[in-house]
């Protein structure tokens, strides 16, 4: 009964640690902009991408769970922080319905049983994606009013950047999905 109850501990301290690091390269991502058109981009949904289908949806969904708390408690890992704010001052502005988008986005993707039809697994990934931009579209104009574009400024500018990061992780989804053998 022992040898099973130190097994139990040993995986909870193994997704423990997993979690972490997917929250620490979550917020590298968000760090890193890259020069694209018409807006610099971060990886950062793509490692939500990543960590979703990586991950599977439960430790996916905690990891993404995670990286929130450790914003919502002031550490600087969203995009903007700590320039534009920390906590739970950042958490609730403008990017809030998107940070959220995440989980539901880790959800799906890891929730999703991938196949070798590029096609299917492609609008798998999109309809997961649209979350994203759903809900941070339904805060954003919540918070700024619905008379203002919302649709432009709170989701054209991203998508080409977006649509590149889906198709990357389409292409690579099978060595992806490998990951989850060692976890």
């Amino acid at each position: 009964m022992e040898f099973v109850k130190s097994l139990r501990q040993t995986k909870v301290v193994k997704y423990m640690f997993i979690a972490l690091l997917g929250s620490l390269l979550l917020a590298i991502s968000s760090k890193i902009k890259i020069p694209f058109y018409p807006v610099p981009m971060t990886m950062q949904t793509f490692v939500v991408l990543f960590i979703g289908i990586a991950f599977g949806w439960k430790l996916g969904l905690a990891t993404i769970s995670l990286y929130l708390f450790e914003g919502i408690l002031g550490l600087p890992v969203f995009s903007g922080t700590p320039e534009k704010g920390l906590g739970l001052v950042y958490f609730t502005g403008p990017t809030m319905g998107y940070l959220v988008g995440f989980m539901v986005t880790a959800y799906l993707v890891g929730k999703f049983t991938y196949s070798k039809n590029l096609i299917l697994n492609f609008l798998k990934i999109v309809f997961a994606t649209s979350f994203i931009y759903i809900l941070g579209m339904l805060w954003l104009g919540t918070l700024i009013g619905w008379e203002k574009p919302i649709f432009k400024l709170g989701a054209q500018p991203f998508l080409l950047a977006e649509l590149f990061k889906i198709m990357i992780a389409t292409l690579a989804i099978n060595h992806i999905k490998k990951i989850r053998k060692y976890i």
